[in-house]
């Protein structure tokens, strides 16, 4: 009677691990990067809901012998932006040079997967991040080879007061 018992709780116990979700793996830094590479090009696509909405244009490239990503969303008009992408050590980070006039910094979260890459506040320059408006979080959400969608996390007054999100596809 005890075998059978002790059987089936381990079969109870193995059937439900298997039945929970499984985390996605967690991403290195490194091949962050390099799935950040790999969106060199041109985008296009709009901005708040998926497919409709306001046009947008973001260019990423590849810059500093390899060394950086730059992103320029809204290329050629005055509300352009610029986010440098980089290694420092073995941390992903990005500095986001804002239309705003700050430049908040971030780094890869460590629940950052193959498909969802994330970013949380990390300090910053020209502003106070308790009181002034910033970027304080950006998820890039990789949605097949040639699309991806991105929300950025606007705070002010040290809460979030928005989310912009732009969606994506690669220009043939």
């Amino acid at each position: 009677m005890y075998a059978a018992v002790t059987a089936f709780a381990a079969l109870h116990f193995a059937a439900a691990a298997a039945a929970e979700p499984r985390s996605p793996t967690p991403i290195a830094a490194q091949a962050a990067f390099e799935k950040l590479k790999g969106l060199a090009g041109e985008w296009r696509g709009t901005e708040g809901e998926k497919g409709k909405g306001s046009e947008v244009m973001v260019l990423y490239k590849t810059t500093a012998n390899g060394s950086a990503v730059m992103e320029t969303l809204f290329p050629g008009t005055d509300h352009e932006m610029v986010t440098l992408y980089h290694m420092d050590g073995d941390k992903l980070i990005l500095t986001h040079y804002c239309a705003v006039g700050n430049q908040p910094k971030m780094a890869l979260t460590s629940k950052s997967t193959a498909d969802e890459l994330g970013f949380d506040f990390a300090g910053g320059t020209n502003f106070k991040p308790a009181e002034d408006m910033h970027m304080h979080g950006l998820r890039i959400r990789f949605e097949g080879k040639d699309a991806i969608a991105t929300e950025w996390d606007l705070f002010q007054s040290g809460k979030k007061v928005d989310t912009k999100k732009f969606f994506f596809s690669r220009k043939a």
